[in-house]
């Protein structure tokens, strides 16, 4: 079963419902207190870069993980991406796949193990932030700013993981789509807890604009963490959208779905476009008469970054 997330959980701040949810958040404070007394021995022989959140879903973890793959690529260090394999996250791990060199395994130490005995240098793991039997020499946090840090509880009253003090023990932290003046304010906060942490701002830019007809009728649809996100880049690029249909973020569709996408699109004359990360999922049959939008992951001050990324694994390269 595919559930949404709770609306309740991007609410500025928290309402009734996750106030009496409060009690059930001991779960998790016990687990992330349990992972802080784990201390990961450091590797030398092999560099681990860790892509995570502290809000759950949406954030543009693997997107990020895709940049940083090809940013070290061009400094030509030998580098693979990991993922630990969840059965419901078979979606990121085939985009992956298509763009990344990767390791898939239960276990997050046999990733680290099968990338040594590939000589490689750098390992860039999607997710995992939480999971400290691995050492990181870089850790690297996602957030949206739309969505930021939801209500500020942790689950299920709200959608975080770890507390926003955490960021206490990271290096550095990814907003996505905020503009200027936001993104001094939000720093400061962070600097409050982290003086020390790099800031950085994304954002995404389709990479296939000239491949669709933005100015037809569009249908789009999505089973993404963040689904305001995709609409929200196709209407800053004037696109004509129609209707819009929400699934549930990793969502199996059924072949009823498709046939009834397709039937509202043909009745409306309109062109249908979804995310990659649905598309992938999708049969050959189904794909038909679908478009999927392409984004690539812009970093602002990329060059700063790089000078960042290049001196914590020892700007060997």
């Amino acid at each position: 079963m595919q559930l949404k997330k709770p609306k309740f959980w991007d609410k500025k701040k928290p309402n009734l419902i996750s106030n009496l949810l409060l009690p059930f958040t001991s779960i998790i404070k016990l687990n992330n207190l349990f992972q802080s007394f784990a201390l990961p021995k450091k590797d030398n022989l092999i560099k681990s870069i860790c892509v995570g959140n502290i809000y759950v879903g949406g954030t543009g973890k693997t997107p990020t993980t895709i940049k940083l793959f090809k940013i070290l690529k061009k400094l030509k260090v030998k580098v693979t991406v990991g993922k630990k394999f969840y059965p419901s996250q078979k979606d990121e791990i085939t985009i992956l796949k298509n763009h990344t060199n990767l390791l898939i395994s239960n276990n997050r130490k046999n990733i680290i193990k099968k990338a040594k005995e590939l000589k490689q240098e750098v390992v860039v793991f999607d997710d995992g932030l939480q999971d400290n039997s691995i050492y990181h020499d870089i850790k690297i946090v996602c957030f949206d700013y739309q969505k930021w840090i939801g209500n500020g509880q942790l689950i299920p009253a709200g959608p975080l993981r770890e507390k926003l003090d955490s960021l206490k023990k990271y290096d550095c932290v990814f907003l996505k789509d905020i503009d200027s003046n936001k993104f001094n304010i939000i720093s400061k906060e962070i600097k409050k807890i982290n003086r020390n942490i790099k800031i950085f701002c994304t954002y995404f830019e389709i990479s296939n604009l000239k491949q669709i007809n933005k100015f037809d009728k569009i249908i789009i649809f999505s089973g993404i963490g963040n689904p305001n996100n995709f609409k929200k880049i196709l209407q800053k690029n004037n696109f004509n959208i129609i209707e819009e249909i929400i699934y549930p973020d990793h969502y199996e569709y059924k072949k009823n779905d498709l046939t009834q996408i397709k039937k509202i699109a043909k009745k409306i004359g309109a062109n249908i476009i979804t995310t990659e990360k649905d598309f992938v999922k999708l049969s050959n049959k189904e794909k038909k008469n679908i478009n999927f939008l392409k984004v690539n992951l812009k970093i602002k001050d990329e060059k700063n970054f790089i000078n960042f990324l290049k001196f914590k694994i020892h700007d060997k390269y």
